[in-house]
């Protein structure tokens, strides 16, 4: 069974008398340990695919199955739960909580679940994106790369099952993008999670073992 699938996603945005058709009828599905970019031109739904996917927008029709249950079966205190447990998201924006230091920001979704870090493996989170030096500072005392890597790390917390990217590598010149990118790589493979990345590069796309393309909302290509 798929670790996580979708069929017959459609998802319409109203805007005054007029729709957007975002997505069109989209089924993939992804396996355990999966890296899979999902790219395409500006527009073609590639953002509103993962969100849907990760349980943060509800479709206007079709299924998302994580596990073999139905995600939007559940109500929104036991989405929150699954979201927090078992997925990850890595935004281009960082979404870091600029009060907070680096080490407060990786441990925020493990304090929020109201359980005791597990030191050992946070540790090793540090030590493997290269943040040791770095746990101290706040945000706005980091580079963009480092605020990245914080973000990987926040994402990794939990020990999630599936690790949402979206445009991770936006941000950040090519030799940092790239750094981040590897990462991303070595920590999906390390841990069996599995990575799905929205990227409207080729370059970066052309990194993952698999490829969808999406067009004007629908699935153009899957290799």
């Amino acid at each position: 069974m798929p670790i996580l699938q979708c069929t017959d996603l459609c998802k319409t945005y109203k805007n005054g008398e007029n729709a957007v058709h975002a997505l069109r009828s989209v089924t993939v599905s992804f396996e355990q340990g999966d890296f899979c970019a999902v790219r395409g031109p500006s527009g073609s739904g590639k953002s509103t695919l993962l969100h849907i996917l990760g349980g943060l927008e509800f479709p206007t029709s079709g299924k998302v199955y994580y596990q073999g249950e139905d995600l939007f079966a559940y109500n929104d205190n036991q989405l929150s739960i699954l979201r927090r447990r078992r997925f990850g998201f890595v935004f281009q924006a960082y979404n870091l909580v600029q009060e907070l230091t680096a080490y407060e920001n990786i441990l925020l979704p493990v304090l929020l679940d109201k359980r005791n870090p597990d030191e050992k493996y946070i540790s090793m989170l540090v030590e493997l994106l290269g943040l040791a030096d770095r746990l101290h500072h706040l945000p706005n005392a980091l580079s963009g790369g480092q605020q990245q890597r914080v973000a990987i790390a926040r994402a990794l917390a939990n020990r999630p099952s599936v690790l949402f990217a979206d445009e991770p590598t936006g941000n950040l010149d090519g030799k940092t993008g790239k750094e981040v990118l590897s990462l991303l790589k070595y920590a999906g493979k390390e841990m069996g999670v599995t990575l799905i990345l929205v990227t409207h590069d080729l370059h970066i796309a052309e990194q993952a073992e698999r490829i969808i393309t999406l067009e004007d909302g629908g699935v153009a290509d899957d290799v």
